[in-house]
């Protein structure tokens, strides 16, 4: 088939790439001329395993084509709409840049195309776009709007485009139904993982998965406030609780909460769109709330820790990850913001690393007499009293603790992420303080030992 995307964010890039992979003619098209260039000449506006290659390949092979422009004289069979939809200050969700993809849409491709709708939108989106064509241009039949949302997580796209959990589509028509199966088939060899309901439904369940997995989230923190107070351990926890069938082991691991574009936005939009409804969700707002709190508690920890220490001024913190999760340079909502924040507020020095997101926690945090950018895990423990281990990236998991140690001033570690077996820590002469199991004080032994000893 020939498809149209327009947006090239990170779902629409995905998106034409997955679909190019897949021998289908893709074109992207952007307004945003620079990032057209930035796209011809090989390189990304965003970190994605494995997508730049991706995009290359295709490229090459004529399979995928950037444009800012749109041509009238060419056709597809099936334009998606992947552009932002940004939260407004109200909480509602913004999907200007929908209507505006779907006008720019009518104006140049004058003959039957359907439109899916691929970007984040609330209920009832789909409806009244149909309604605004139909009113508008008089011919809503030949751009029957479909609602396709995406479900993709960063760090793992390529994988979850590919091999999906599962395709929902929200369609009216039979034709165009057929038209979407016909597409999607090669993703997955289990018709039933494609399902097709009313597009309302179709919008809702992007939300309603989201709002599912960041309330299990703030579950296991709050479960994790309570090891902490009582002395369980919020792994074992979370390994008898997932054995269960009816539960599952997946996002059930205590930290610092979630972050990203796609929880903190959906969670708000939902509430918003709940709202207007007359629907209480209670829950939904408990869950953001605990959200902020298991940041705030893990910072509390930290603060603690230096003023019992006697070691309240001049304090140098290496500060490793600072993407909201492994495998991406995103910052946005992400913990460490907040976190970085508050201790640049309290004086302290920090040296930053990440594998993928420094140049863009730049834009928040200019290089200065207290932010420190490092060239790698050990350059940020130079002279440091600490390490606060933020971003589980998996390089972290595999530390020379001998060399380690050798840089630190102090050996304190905070560990939101609990990467670090804390018997194995406290061994290696740590006080380690991790998320929902009560804190380990040191008990230094030699170098030689901390060489020999596996803290994973």
């Amino acid at each position: 088939m020939k498809i149209l995307v327009v947006g090239t964010g990170y779902v629409g890039l995905v998106t034409a790439a997955c679909f190019a992979q897949m021998g289908h003619y893709v074109t992207a098209l952007d307004s945003n001329v620079s990032k057209i260039k930035m796209l011809n000449e090989g390189y990304l506006p965003f970190y994605e395993p494995f997508l730049l290659e991706m995009l290359k390949k295709n490229k090459e092979q004529e399979r995928l084509l950037f444009t800012s422009t749109y041509k009238t004289h060419e056709t597809f069979d099936i334009a998606f709409i992947a552009t932002g939809t940004p939260c407004k200050a109200s909480g509602e969700c913004d999907i200007t840049s929908v209507r505006k993809a779907l006008s720019s849409i009518i104006e140049h491709h004058k003959y039957r195309l359907p439109i899916a709708i691929k970007s984040t939108v609330p209920v009832g989106t789909n409806k009244a776009l149909t309604q605004w064509l139909k009113t508008e241009i008089k011919q809503s039949d030949l751009y029957p709007i479909l609602s396709n949302p995406e479900f993709l997580k960063e760090g793992s796209a390529i994988d979850d485009c590919m091999k999906p959990s599962r395709i929902i589509l929200g369609i009216n028509k039979e034709s165009d139904a057929l038209m979407m199966r016909k597409l999607y088939a090669s993703f997955t060899v289990n018709s039933e993982r494609i399902l097709v309901m009313d597009p309302s439904s179709a919008e809702l369940v992007k939300y309603a998965s989201n709002a599912m997995l960041a309330t299990r989230i703030s579950f296991m923190n709050e479960m994790a406030e309570v090891c902490e107070k009582t002395g369980a351990n919020i792994h074992l926890i979370r390994k008898g609780m997932g054995l269960d069938e009816r539960i599952g082991s997946h996002f059930l691991y205590a930290g610092i909460g979630y972050g990203g574009s796609c929880f903190p936005k959906d969670l708000t939009s939902l509430a918003y769109l709940a709202k207007s409804k007359g629907v209480p969700m209670p829950i939904l707002h408990a869950v953001e709330q605990t959200n902020v709190r298991s940041k705030h508690l893990f910072l509390n920890k930290i603060t603690t820790y230096f003023e019992k220490a006697k070691l309240a001024t001049n304090i140098t913190l290496a500060i490793w990850g600072l993407s909201f999760k492994p495998g991406t340079d995103d910052i946005r909502c992400a913990p460490s913001v907040f976190i970085i924040q508050e201790l640049l507020n309290l004086g302290y020095n920090l040296r930053l690393y990440d594998p993928e997101a420094m140049d863009s926690m730049k834009k928040v945090f200019a290089p200065s007499q207290q932010v420190t950018y490092c060239a790698s895990e050990y350059d940020a423990a130079l002279d440091a009293h600490g390490i606060c281990l933020l971003t589980e990236w998996k390089q972290f998991r595999s530390v020379n603790f001998a060399k380690l140690c050798k840089k630190l001033k102090n050996f304190s570690f905070f560990d939101a992420r609990n990467q670090y077996v804390a018997a194995s820590m406290k061994k290696l002469g740590f006080t380690y303080y991790s998320v929902g199991i009560a804190a380990t004080s040191s008990s230094p032994i030699s170098m030689e030992e901390k060489q020999s000893i596996a803290p994973v």
